[in-house]
């Protein structure tokens, strides 16, 4: 899933788990749920692009998913704390985060090659647009069954 899919996903964990025992494993767990649906993310084809191209599209991803995430905690869930969130966020996305090193600094050894190779177990891709459509549709559904329950 994208770094905004996760971003949002965790803007409404945030926003409905106050408790911070329960919201950080269900972010994590919503990590593992959301790569294992087919998706589409920037990793997506990413041998066929140069790695500036995949940084630069997944820098976008984050920034995107952050301001997204702060208009849903402005407008649809203004009691939520903002930090609160933030951490969250962070810790629904953290996965690839973890990863990071690995994938965009050639940092192929222990721990980021693990939480690579672990990561790998789940991550279920499809191209676009059909990658796309399945996660507008699971975090449309996500948010508003947060609003509104």
């Amino acid at each position: 899933m994208t770094a905004t899919g996760h971003a949002l996903i965790g803007t409404v964990i945030a926003a409905k788990v106050s408790n911070p025992a329960l919201a950080i494993p269900i972010a994590l767990a919503s990590h593992v749920i959301a790569d294992a649906l087919p998706h589409w993310d920037t990793g997506t084809n990413r041998k066929r692009k140069t790695k500036t191209a995949f940084l630069v599209q997944t820098i976008i991803d984050v920034l995107l998913g952050l301001c997204l995430s702060l208009f849903l905690l402005a407008y649809l869930f203004p009691k939520t704390n903002l930090y609160y969130a933030l951490f969250i966020i962070f810790v629904a996305q953290s996965f690839d985060w973890a990863t990071a090193p690995y994938v965009f600094f050639d940092m192929k050894f222990a721990p980021f090659s693990w939480v690579y190779k672990f990561q790998k177990l789940f991550d279920n891709r499809l191209a676009a647009p059909w990658g796309v459509i399945d996660q507008v549709f699971l975090v449309l559904l996500a948010i508003i069954a947060a609003r509104f329950i």
